[in-house]
């Protein structure tokens, strides 16, 4: 199927040029975070309540704090207080069902928000997570060609995590096929809390007496547990990878402790979302959703209509890109760095 992939100029067009029907003003949006706690969303939900409050949409929310009950609860409490869309971050892709189906029931459109709901009748929208994977193995590959790899990989509840070892794994097959590169560890990380990601990590280089070369883990959050138990065992300095762009791993990246950290701007990506959810609480059909392509990715194969955001990976050659995009300050990157060793962008 056809992927629709908008880079954040792109998106900026895309949303001067939806504009949100008259019919929308003063509807409400309802927004189910599942782990708020984490750096990232609060950039996101600023980015959501501005699109909100410029289409003249309310917004409402809920925490379900890593908990699946929780989220369902809060589903149905957001419906309950009048939602015309929900924007729903999964905390597990088939828990999340059955507030799916009560909201089709009421016929409130859903926006599967970063991660991926398989069901035909929402908005899927995301970052293209199978590059984000690639993204990080390249750099990675780059930076050590040869040796014992490890996979940290995200939640085995959310269908991302897999999405993005496909992508990793498959800039890494050549290398892996002629033995250049051995897998010797390689595990889910429940809740991508980054404590499970450090027990997994000090699992693994126990097992292998410390001889790991390098560690493509799937997000900042887990990059973060890698790095801990790295310095447990003076291992710091080997190549780790992750994403999102946290304030911790960009600094990471500035110390030489992360190789990259993949940026996905939630500013973009909430602004879209925030843009849709006032669309289709106005009454537009998720099928007409302008700039939406038709995507059938998921392990069910379901055609899902979608829209994927294009991705940057940010190693110490290009820190500076961050820093001039506003999204973090050149204080927070460089804090603690070495001057001697100092990337460019902290000189």
């Amino acid at each position: 199927m056809k992927l629709k992939t908008l880079t954040a100029a792109g998106l900026t067009a895309l949303a001067a040029f939806t504009a949100v029907p008259a019919q929308a003003k003063g509807e409400v949006v309802g927004v189910s975070w599942s782990n708020f706690q984490e750096e990232r969303w609060k950039k996101d939900e600023a980015a959501i309540k501005a699109a909100l409050e410029a289409a003249g949409a309310k917004y409402i929310s809920a925490d379900a704090q890593g908990s699946n009950e929780k989220q369902l609860a809060d589903v149905e409490a957001l419906i309950a207080k009048g939602a015309k869309a929900l924007i729903i971050l999964a905390m597990d892709a088939d828990a999340i069902g059955p507030a799916v189906a009560k909201a089709k029931e009421a016929k409130i459109p859903v926006v599967a928000y970063d991660r991926l709901i398989q069901d035909k009748d929402v908005l899927y929208l995301t970052f293209d997570n199978v590059e984000v994977g690639r993204m990080q193995a390249r750099e990675v590959l780059k930076v050590r060609p040869k040796g014992n790899y490890v996979f940290i990989k995200g939640s085995p509840t959310d269908p991302n995590a897999d999405f993005l070892n496909g992508g990793q794994r498959e800039v890494l097959k050549a290398a892996m096929d002629k033995g250049d590169i051995k897998i010797v560890g390689e595990q889910y990380t429940d809740g991508w809390a980054p404590e499970n990601a450090q027990k997994n990590m000090e699992q693994i280089l126990t097992k292998n007496a410390n001889k790991v070369d390098a560690v493509v883990a799937s997000n900042d959050g887990t990059a973060g547990g890698v790095v801990a138990a790295l310095k447990a065992q003076n291992l710091v300095g080997i190549p780790v990878s992750g994403q999102d762009g946290d304030v911790a791993a960009l600094n990471r990246v500035a110390r030489g402790e992360q190789t990259v950290s993949v940026w996905k701007d939630a500013r973009e990506l909430g602004k879209a979302a925030g843009t849709y959810a006032a669309q289709l609480a106005g009454g537009t059909k998720v099928s007409a959703v302008k700039g939406a392509a038709p995507w059938s990715g998921g392990t069910k194969k379901i055609t899902i209509s979608s829209v994927f955001l294009k991705p940057i990976p940010i190693t110490r050659d290009n820190l500076k890109l961050v820093i001039d995009a506003g999204w973090v300050t050149k204080a927070q990157v460089c804090q603690g760095v070495d001057a001697a060793k100092a990337p460019a962008a902290c000189k």
